[in-house]
This record gives structure tokens, sequence and C-alpha cells, in this order.
């Protein structure tokens, strides 16, 4: 006898988290993609990766399945695929060097700060700021002209592509020093316990 009161699972529980690993599993997808020379392919599966952002977000709010998993694995995932993509282009002399080693000086530097401040205050969460989400658009939207500029050279085309990494690399030094600057606010009011102050 089947028991009534037992809640049935949820179909679309994971479907944010799916989201996620799909864009991971486009990353060597795209990669391939791009040292073959297939811009179209490539812009167009840059495009869907950027959706599926979009969607695992959208997705987990409506249905209220926000996971502690998914709160890690979207950011990986974001800076996996976009740091990837920088490296390949720049390989492919597409991407300024200048640019990508901005962008990864920076990630870098972040993820290098995170786990001395986990170390050392056991603090995990450290919620983007509104420059470090503009930065995030501003990469994305670089990556996408710089494929899109393989495609046709129209002057909107070009004149978006210098403007995009100008914008990249503005707001990387501008989000990285906001970084800096809320790490070293947050541990000067850290408690001697190691705990930050309003934190229970």
């Amino acid at each position: 006898m089947t028991d009534v009161s037992k809640p049935r699972p949820n179909p679309f529980r994971a479907a944010p988290n799916l989201l996620t690993l799909l864009r991971i599993c486009l990353a060597p997808i795209l990669v391939s993609a791009i040292l073959e020379d297939r811009y179209a392919l490539s812009f167009v599966l840059f495009i869907v990766a950027g959706l599926t952002d979009a969607l695992d977000g959208l997705v987990a709010r409506l249905l209220k399945q926000r996971t502690m998993l998914g709160q890690y694995l979207d950011p990986v995932a974001d800076k996996l695929l976009l740091s990837t993509l920088f490296l390949t282009l720049m390989h492919k002399g597409l991407m300024p060097t200048r640019v990508t080693v901005l962008v990864f000086g920076r990630d870098v530097g972040i993820l290098l700060v995170s786990a001395l401040l986990y170390a050392a205050a056991g603090r995990r969460e450290f919620h983007p700021s509104i420059f470090g989400k503009a930065n995030t658009v501003a990469q994305v939207v670089a990556v996408a002209v710089v494929l899109l500029h393989q495609l046709s050279q129209a002057p909107w085309v070009v004149v978006m592509r210098t403007a995009a990494l100008d914008a990249t690399m503005v707001l990387t030094v501008v989000s990285g020093l906001h970084y800096a600057w809320l790490v070293a606010h947050r541990m000067g009011t850290a408690p001697a316990n190691g705990r930050p102050s309003g934190q229970p």
C-alpha cells in the first residue's frame, strides 16, 4: 500500500543545478570550437551558456529551490567558463594580454583572500558587490563581442569591442580594490574570537 503521507519528490528540484552543470560542460566544447576557428559555433554556444546562467537563478527563485550547492556551484561555473575563454582567446591572439592578466590577477587574488578569511575567521560567505556583478557582465559582453568580431567587421562591432574591453579593465581594477576594502573593513571589525561582528 502506497504511503500517501510521504511527500512526492519535486522533479524540478535539481533543475537550477543541472543548468549550472550544463554551463560547466559547455566550457571544453567552447574551447575546442575556438581552437578550431569555428567562431559561429563558439558565439552560439556562448550565448547558450549565458542563457543557462540567467535561467538557473530565475528557476531557483521561481521554484524556491535555492541550495547551498547551487550558491557555491554557480560562481564557480561562471569563473571556470570565463577564465577558460579569456585564456583561450588570448592564446589565439584575439584577447589582449593585459586584459587577461588583469582578470586572472583579480580572480586569483580574491580566491587567495577568501581562503585566508576562511582559515582565519571561519567565514565562507562573501556576497558579490555591485562592482563585482558589473565586472562579470563586462567580461561576458567582452567575450561575446570578441567572438562576434570574428564574424563581422561592422563599425559598431569594432566600437563595442573596444568599449567592452576598456570597461572590463576598469571594472576589474575597481571591483578588486573594492573587494580589498571590504576585506580590510570586515577583518578590522572582527572580534578576537575570529567571528565577524554581528554574526552568531
